[in-house]
């Protein structure tokens, strides 16, 4: 345990000194890592964000199913029983036509006034209104409560929904995959980066062979190397990514009368994303060093 430690105390003081010792070198594969960490974690956050504003939207899509005219009480009130006993239904509430020509009203504003006039003698129908538990599965159980009896006609704006998360899934997807496209990139960089360093040293890393180092021993100071210089690139894409977010929480959040762009809180997010951004700059460090160092440790 105590020669592993040595051993380990070892390849971090040799790490540190080969940051230092290569100058340019190192200050080349920050940079490489900084202006990488700042495109990934402004992806990141954009991401999440745009994911917490679909999540918002999916949440307020609810399927209206209008009650046929003819329906008497106790018709509504089995009907209200089925829609609840339909797989995937997570809250149905009753809506009156009291409710209804209330709600239009109010959502049509000025216009709306016309409206008034019908509350004496309402036409509209009364109505349930159904949350799916999976927000994807919406159009199903639309389909699945329109073959009820009583049921005059189903509203969930399908096509508006359809097109949602088709695009709430696309994003997801790009997303995810340019993510990981800069992320390699930046691997690829600080790889060759780090390999210059190296071939430096190929005479010393032979001369460490001969006398029998283990590769282990010879990979070790350069894994510590990459992740130094990960961890150092980390740094200034944090506090950028920090400033910005704290600026646009501080100059757009709740500036819209949109009510589902609610952008995630900055504390705890931004600490989060901090800390991803560290993860993610060390372990492009060392996967770096690790493949730089690959072939010269071949036998």
């Amino acid at each position: 345990m105590a020669m592993k430690f040595r051993t380990i105390k070892r390849h971090f003081r040799e790490g540190a000194k080969n940051v230092f010792r290569n100058g340019w070198m190192s200050i080349a594969s920050i940079g490489a890592v900084t202006v990488t960490l700042v495109l990934v974690g402004t992806f990141v956050a954009l991401m999440l964000n745009i994911n917490q504003m679909a999540v918002s939207v999916e949440e307020d899509v609810e399927i209206k199913a209008l009650i046929d005219l003819t329906a008497e009480e106790e018709d509504i009130k089995q009907l209200g029983e089925e829609i609840e006993s339909i797989s995937g239904i997570d809250s149905v509430r009753f809506s009156s036509k009291d409710d209804e020509l209330k709600q239009l009203i109010e959502g049509m504003g000025e216009q709306g006034e016309a409206w008034a006039l019908y509350e004496q003698d309402n036409p509209l129908n009364h109505a349930y209104v159904a949350k799916a538990v999976d927000p994807q599965q919406t159009e199903s159980i639309a389909n699945e409560i329109e073959k009820l009896d009583y049921v005059y006609k189903v509203i969930f704006g399908q096509e508006v929904v359809e097109q949602l998360f088709k695009f709430n899934n696309y994003a997801r997807t790009v997303g995810i995959a340019l993510i990981i496209g800069l992320v390699l990139t930046a691997v690829f960089l600080i790889s060759n980066t780090i390999k210059l360093t190296i071939m430096a040293r190929s005479s010393e890393i032979g001369i460490m062979r001969l006398v029998g180092a283990t590769n282990g021993f010879i990979r070790g100071p350069f894994v510590v190397e990459g992740l130094l210089l990960g961890v150092l690139g980390s740094i200034v894409p944090i506090i950028l990514i920090a400033i910005g977010y704290y600026f646009v929480i501080d100059n757009i959040s709740g500036q819209t009368s949109f009510h589902f762009i609610q952008l995630l809180p900055f504390n705890p997010f931004i600490f989060q994303l901090s800390a991803l951004i560290l993860l993610i700059g060390g372990v492009i460090g060392m996967l770096g060093s690790a493949m730089s160092i690959r072939k010269f440790l071949k036998v």
